[in-house]
């Protein structure tokens, strides 16, 4: 850079490119003494009911028995022949008793039959996509570590690891980095996109991203000792390595006592690191404490070699030394999109990535203009340079990765035949130790999407999950869409039309000829929502976007079998379900709360053609170790989350009307409770009751099967208020949301200026830095500065029209 203010670097090993640009007049850490300490917290109190702390689910999953396939094979059949019985026998079977006489019935059978169809195609979809995961899970074989040492020793892809974090706490974004930063890698490079405002006004704002800015530094110092010692000992052996043969005893002792120096550290490491919640427990245990758990065992090796005067060759040894170098090798930097004024500022993950993502592979340079400070290319020698990649890797700041999570993706994408896998991840499991029954069953839901999305791999139909993937850098070159704003270039690798956009860009790279795999392993977790008020965040933001990325994919089926391309039938089914069985799931679910239908369209074989559902997620709960008696938790944990994905099927349908983008919710990671919106708890409550309302009907009017339902859909409300959101808990968030809306902000009065007035302070000064740079008929008031560029929706694309570049 040209000069020192505008650059910081990170204390790094020599050779490192630890980057950090920092606009002038940036934040002063002095003002606040300082990164903020790494003091323990307090830790939260566990709910009655909630988790206990236990070790998590295995890396691989246990093979399925012949029993199990065979038993979800059934499930399948009886589902779709109790739907077919019910229609043929209840529907059709009335009207030809009837007639099509009575209009009223007519109407109901069609919007009963409708609606408990489409449950019902859900219900098969899970049960396809989990048999899908039964049949992987029985042919997966876990590669040698050997294999992929020696694999590594002659091809190093690079790799670079993206941590979007926006407003995250310092102590959630630390655990989240040295998850990437200790990954068993070579040369890997991690950066930390800050999107935080870049001179926050409130205090602890300003601590926050303090603290979020030291955070490379801070890493790059803890890990250069490690790193010396064990890149001085690699040289040896690569040394040894080279003239070939064995290797002698003196190099095995001492690669032996190597092995148990790194263990000892990063035990040292475990047992410093501050534990305030149950996800910081997991990151000391299983990453910090199951890396040294890994080198002992392999200290154990060789001293059990060197014990038996086995002749271990120096090329392994050479090996083994650098699984030490590359575990302790990165180079951690961050970046802030929002200090150039020239990058697009919208309020979503995916523009700040793909910021980042557009400078890749240039080197540029700053320079400050009347707009702001830019960034723009040079072949200066001081210039900024941004190194490209083979790979990358999307990391959420909530997220943790165990140690192979990059070797292994990496050597699967690396092998003949994966040439055209633009994404392969593992899809994250939960922390296990959940503090509060909320984040319990919240937790199981999502480990049940782990094995939904290993089925979907299995057919086909596999979607990018962005907590974490690989990517191959070359797949987003294919589907980059360049538009210029104001002039300036904006290049989208990742959509972001709607906020789950790792949604819309698995079609866009299906679309393109790549495809996308599930790895068969559980190699990373992520947070679940703690309170009821951050899983709303979480829950509508996942609810908004399906239907409008649903037609795109459509036109690629359509497209392609109009090609003479083949598209499975189950792929497509199971990639519909995934996008918009939200929807018609939520209105469905409204549907049969609302309205009582006739007795003659309800009939046992409904029950029977989901009872499979049930049991085999009750089955799937027990294999994940929680309870069979959590689907009923489940049931009642999606009842009171019914108008929050109402409200994200509605607020997907207001968006596709007015082809206008929405700003990305984060979901809140703050050790208190977030208070969650008025409406969505007063909806909570409105279900309960009105479902005991229907109930007292029922029995007055003997309608015995309507008033089951709403029986055990009132008992289940009740439940999850109680328990899910808490009574004490509802009631502030109602009065909260009933302040807020009769509170109004008052508004700051401006002397009015007069004729006389205008005409004593004469004529404006002309700002003649903004008229040489926007021209002679910019108007802006003086010292304002322009608003950054903001990028407006792409226009949707259609069929083989779709044009690399927009202006």
């Amino acid at each position: 850079m040209t000069t020192t203010d505008d650059v910081r670097r990170t204390d790094h090993p020599e050779g490192a490119h630890g980057i950090i640009p920092t606009p002038r007049g940036e934040i002063d850490p002095a003002t606040l003494g300082g990164p903020p300490s790494a003091a323990p917290t307090k830790r939260p109190r566990r709910q009655w009911g909630a988790e206990k702390p236990r070790p998590p689910l295995p890396v691989i999953d246990r093979p399925a028995r012949p029993s199990s396939t065979w038993l979800g094979g059934l499930a399948l059949v009886l589902t779709v022949t109790a739907w077919a019985v019910y229609i043929a026998q209840t529907v059709i079977g009335q009207f030809i008793d009837n007639g099509f006489n009575d209009s009223r019935f007519l109407g109901q059978t069609i919007a009963y039959v409708l609606v408990m169809s489409l449950l019902t195609f859900s219900a098969f979809n899970y049960l396809l996509a989990r048999q899908g995961a039964l049949y992987r899970s029985r042919g997966h074989v876990r590669v040698p570590r050997a294999e992929i040492d020696a694999f590594m020793a002659e091809t190093r892809p690079s790799m670079t690891v993206l941590v979007p974090s926006y407003c995250e706490d310092p102590a959630v974004v630390r655990s989240t980095l040295l998850s990437a930063v200790l990954q068993e890698y070579p040369g890997l490079r991690v950066v930390l996109l800050l999107d935080d405002p870049p001179n926050p006004g409130d205090a602890a704002a300003v601590e926050s991203l303090v603290g979020c800015r030291a955070l490379p530094g801070e890493i790059m110092a803890t890990l250069s000792e490690p790193h010396t010692r064990f890149a001085a000992s690699l040289r040896i052996h690569e040394a040894a390595a080279a003239d070939g043969g064995a290797s002698s005893t003196d190099d095995l002792r001492a690669l032996a006592k190597d092995f148990v120096w790194a263990a000892q550290w990063l035990r040292d490491q475990a047992t410093a690191y501050p534990r305030a919640s149950h996800a910081d427990d997991f990151l000391a245990d299983e990453v910090l404490g199951g890396l040294a758990q890994d080198f002992e065992i392999t200290a154990k090796a060789l001293f059990g070699a060197l014990d038996h005067g086995a002749m271990v060759p120096a090329e392994r040894l050479s090996q083994l030394c650098r699984r030490l170098v590359w575990t302790f090798e990165a180079e951690v930097s961050s970046f802030e999109r929002k200090t150039y004024a020239h990058l697009p500022h919208d309020a979503n993950k995916a523009m700040n990535l793909n910021a980042y993502i557009g400078l890749m592979g240039r080197r540029v340079r700053q320079i400050e203009t009347r707009m702001g400070l830019v960034l723009r290319d040079t072949t200066d020698e001081d210039g900024w340079e941004i190194p490209d990649s083979d790979y990358l890797l999307t990391l959420d700041a909530d997220s943790v990765l165990l140690r192979e999570y990059c070797l292994r993706l990496v050597h699967h994408l690396e092998l003949p035949g994966n040439e055209r896998i633009a994404v392969t991840q593992t899809p994250y499991a939960a922390f296990r130790g959940a503090t509060t029954r909320l984040e319990r069953i919240a937790g199981a839901t999502t480990d049940i999407q782990h094995i939904l999305h290993q089925g979907l791999t299995y057919f086909g139909a596999t979607f990018w999950v962005g907590a974490n993937a690989v990517i191959r850098k070359v797949a987003l070159d294919d589907i980059v869409e360049v538009s210029y704003v104001g002039g300036q270039e904006v290049r989208r690798y990742v959509q972001d039309r709607t906020v789950i956009e790792d949604t819309e860009s698995s079609i866009d790279l299906i679309a393109h000829g790549w495809t996308l795999f599930n790895y068969p392993e559980r190699l990373s977790y992520s947070a679940t929502p703690p309170d009821f008020g951050s899983l709303v965040v979480q829950r509508a933001r996942w609810a908004n976007g399906g239907l409008l990325i649903a037609p795109k994919f459509f036109r690629y089926a359509r497209r392609e079998r109009k090609a003479g391309h083949r598209v499975p039938r189950a792929a497509i089914a199971l990639r519909f379900n995934y996008m918009a069985s939200i929807c018609w799931a939520s209105i469905g679910l409204v549907f049969l709360l609302v309205f009582p239908f006739d007795d003659q369209l309800l009939s046992p074989l409904i029950v029977a053609a989901a009872a499979p559902y049930f049991i085999a997620m009750s089955s799937d709960f027990k294999r994940l170790g929680y309870k069979r008696t959590d689907v009923f938790r489940v049931y009642a944990f999606n009842l009171v989350l019914l108008p929050v994905n109402l409200a994200g099927t509605l607020k997907s349908l207001q968006q596709a009307a007015a082809k206008s983008k929405i700003a990305f919710a984060r979901t809140p990671k703050v050790s208190n409770r977030t208070a969650a919106p008025a409406l969505y708890v007063l909806a909570a409550y409105l279900i309960a009751l009105f479902s005991f309302w229907t109930l007292a009907n029922d029995v007055i009017d003997r309608n015995w099967t309507n008033g089951t339902f709403a029986l055990v859909n009132g008992v289940l409300t009740t439940y999850a208020i109680v328990a899910f959101i808490g009574v004490r808990n509802s009631i502030v968030d109602i009065v909260l949301g009933m302040v807020h809306w009769v509170r109004v902000p008052a508004k700051e009065r401006t002397p009015r200026r007069t004729a006389a007035d205008v005409a004593q302070e004469g004529p404006p000064p002309v700002d003649w830095e903004a008229v040489l740079y926007f021209g002679p008929d910019h108007e802006t008031a003086p010292d304002a500065r322009p608003k950054v560029a903001i990028t407006s929706a792409p226009l949707p694309r259609r069929g083989d029209t779709r044009a690399r570049q927009r202006t």
